[in-house]
């Protein structure tokens, strides 16, 4: 039987934190909890929960510093929530990489509803799940990285790339196709851009930069990521 989703909340508020885990379990999900945004962290690479609902307000580590420093290595899908109807600290949430955002007070079934949503969004983006190459596995579903079990560290423009190449695992990709996807049709014809940060991709994950195994050059073409195994939800 598949697992339910695992949600990891957010909040300082111990009262609220209870209510909204009660709440959420008896939705379906399963739940982990933290109190700040330290504690958070340590839990995402513990339990490797599929999705974050994160409080802003919080004392020591705001919200929006924490999210910050997840989307330095990772793109988990993340929910904010606030007291404050702010449209600053929404587009300021966005603009860091939040999936959603939603203003206190809510209902639970709201909550419930947006975790569905959100995660339905992100498994739908991908068939396949996991992709192996080497000694990477690509988590395109928590949209993890990691290079022989230790979390490699991408920009949210390294992700993207990446995500795209694995999610066409195996096949060649134009220059002009990965421009297009990853940057827009604006940048279509820019094949120095790409090739940059193809580049800066393949630091982080190559053995040898110099004669990559994993990102590979198709001469006249483009660039294929030679994957081991994709294993599908």
């Amino acid at each position: 039987m598949t697992k339910q989703p695992l949600v990891l909340m957010v909040d300082d508020e111990a009262g609220i934190l209870r209510l909204l885990q009660l709440e959420m379990e008896a939705q379906g999900f399963r739940v982990v909890t933290a109190s700040g945004g330290a504690q958070a962290l340590q839990l995402i690479e513990q339990e490797h929960p599929d999705i974050v609902l994160l409080d802003v307000l919080m004392p020591e580590m705001t919200g929006l510093e924490m999210m910050r420093r997840l989307k330095e290595h990772s793109n988990l899908p993340v929910i904010l929530v606030t007291a404050k109807n702010s449209e600053a600290d929404k587009v300021r949430g966005l603009e860091l990489g939040a999936d959603d955002y939603i203003v206190k007070p809510f209902s639970p079934e709201e909550v419930a509803a947006r975790i569905r949503v959100v995660l339905r969004r992100s498994v739908a983006q991908h068939t396949d799940r996991v992709v192996r190459a080497g000694g990477i596995e690509i988590d395109l579903t928590r949209r993890l990285v990691r290079r022989d079990g230790a979390m490699v560290a991408l920009s949210r423009t390294e992700w993207q790339l990446l995500q795209y190449l694995a999610g066409n695992a195996g096949k060649a990709i134009t220059l002009r196709d990965l421009l297009s996807n990853v940057w827009g049709p604006e940048f279509a014809s820019d094949d120095q851009y790409a090739r940059v940060w193809v580049s800066r991709l393949r630091h982080k994950l190559e053995r040898d930069p110099a004669h990559p195994e994993i990102i590979k050059t198709v001469p006249g073409v483009g660039y294929v990521l030679k994957a081991d195994a994709a294993v599908t939800a």
